[in-house]
């Protein structure tokens, strides 16, 4: 899914909510989420699953094309862990496709 499928998803779901109204509420919450991980902060959000921030440590890296050593530095990067709830119904829907194949 995609962020406009989000928003008509969402406006078609609510139809008191008029599109741009959909658009800047799909907005100001990825925007608060990037900028809680930006800070470094954990983002749970129940039956869904948590958002956070791994650290990969700096390494020697190759450069693929010479093959010459090249020091790649610390990053960070988001981490999304699933949780129970959304494992078991992706299982599910996963489950009953695969028995009417």
């Amino acid at each position: 899914m995609t962020k406009s499928e989000l928003i008509s998803s969402l406006a078609n779901s609510y139809p008191q909510l008029l599109v741009k109204d959909a658009e800047l509420t799909v907005k100001t919450i990825l925007d608060a989420l990037t900028t809680a991980l930006a800070e470094g902060q954990r983002i749970e959000i129940r039956g869904f699953g948590s958002f956070g921030v791994n650290v990969r440590p700096p390494r020697v890296g190759r450069n693929p094309r010479s093959g010459e050593k090249v020091m790649v530095q610390e990053k960070r990067v988001p981490h999304f862990k699933a949780g129970k709830e959304l494992r078991e119904r992706v299982d599910i829907v996963a489950l009953k496709e695969k028995k009417t194949d």
